[in-house]
């Protein structure tokens, strides 16, 4: 074994047994059907699904980059019954009980509370990271010592630890944490959270200095979330609570089934995060720690083009996915069309996806209103493309 290969086993060796001493359970939110990468995505192979960068899919890559931290064991991934037997197959190591399909869509905040009132019954000590499945981390040690971090703190107390993302343009597509005093180590008391500014508050944000990305990555000990579902979302509450007392018994299905529906559709920013930080700063019990560890949330095509450029892999400014390919006075262009030769011959900024029953001709600028295709196809009843 290498000299770099045994310093890598060491760490690897601390990440889990840091991670196992504080009962560390990453819950992967896996569900929608990621409409702006149409038609790559569809209602069966949604982008979390999706190999967009590199060879393992978002989910997967997702899952690798946290492994080190906790055994397979204590992941949970809450889906859809149309995701679910897809994500089973990418995902062998997890337990198919431990990949939840929702009966019906409700948002985050009964998706990561299901899972907290579950594990309040399983484990009363758990530490629950919140993950979406189809981010980006260039950084994974970076990523994988700020998640450490925020274990130990929200194993300290009834603490809520949001990772923020150090923002490097006035993004209003994002919503905004605003960070208070300097609490202990790298931590920040939070202020208040905001969602999407325009682009006049954005720039406001971005020259103050005390505003982040929200990441909608969160840790949290699974009763205190628990106990801040029960007053903060009273009327949902008691459903999660029947739902997880059914867990592991002949009548979960039908508990989930018929109650999960009557749950609030509502997000974990607007249901727990906002009414907490309306507290105050110093009784909230919440806390941001800054995060820059190369985090991308890969929202649309032109995003995807973005942080492909951004490896400077591509020699003429064309991100091309085809059987081979020529560009003349063309440049900025992503193209997907594996199984043909492609030409790119005096454009620009195009997104060009072909697969075997679908083309989708857009610019780089409108690839954000691709979703409005799958919204035409859904009223239109052409169910075969989506």
């Amino acid at each position: 074994m290498r000299l770099g290969q045994a310093a890598g086993a060491t760490v690897h060796w601390y990440e889990r047994t840091l991670a196992t001493k504080t009962n560390f359970y990453p819950i992967i939110l896996a569900g929608g059907r990621g409409t702006r990468f149409w038609p790559l995505s569809r209602r069966k192979r949604a982008k979390q699904m999706l190999a967009l960068d590199g060879d393992s899919t978002m989910i997967q890559q997702t899952v690798a980059r946290l492994l080190p931290l906790t055994p397979a064991e204590r992941f949970w991934i809450i889906t859809n019954g149309d995701l679910r037997d897809g994500i089973a197959r990418q995902l062998p190591r997890i337990s198919k009980k431990q990949i939840v399909a929702e009966p019906a869509a409700r948002n985050t905040a009964p998706a990561i509370g299901l899972a907290a009132f579950i594990l309040e019954r399983l484990d009363p000590t758990a530490i629950l990271g919140l993950f979406p499945s189809d981010h980006v981390i260039a950084k994974e040690k970076e990523f994988r010592r700020v998640v450490q971090q925020g274990v130990k703190l929200a194993a300290q107390g009834e603490n809520m630890v949001v990772m923020g993302i150090e923002p490097h343009r006035p993004e209003t597509g994002y919503g905004y944490i605003e960070a208070g005093e300097k609490a202990q180590g790298e931590f920040l008391h939070v202020r208040r959270f905001t969602e999407k500014p325009n682009a006049e508050k954005a720039e406001e944000f971005v020259a103050a200095g005390n505003y982040f990305w929200n990441s909608g990555m969160f840790i949290w000990g699974a009763r205190t979330l628990a106990n801040a579902m029960r007053e903060h979302l009273p009327e949902t509450a008691p459903f999660l609570q029947k739902i997880a007392e059914a867990y592991g018994t002949g009548s979960f299905e039908r508990v989930f089934a018929r109650l999960y529906p009557r749950c609030e559709n509502i997000s974990v920013d607007y249901a727990i995060l906002e009414p907490r930080s309306a507290k105050g700063e110093h009784a909230s019990n919440l806390f941001c720690i800054p995060a820059n560890y190369g985090w991308n949330d890969l929202g649309s095509w032109a995003a995807l083009y973005e942080h492909r450029a951004g490896t400077g892999k591509n020699e003429d400014g064309n991100i091309l996915h085809a059987a081979a390919g020529f560009a003349l006075n063309a440049t900025g262009n992503y193209v997907h069309s594996p199984k043909k030769f492609v030409a790119t011959v005096g454009v620009s900024n195009l997104v060009v996806v072909e697969t075997d029953d679908a083309l989708l001709i857009t610019t780089r600028e409108h690839s954000q209103d691709v979703g409005k295709v799958v919204k035409y196809l859904d009223e239109k009843r052409l169910n075969k493309l989506t």
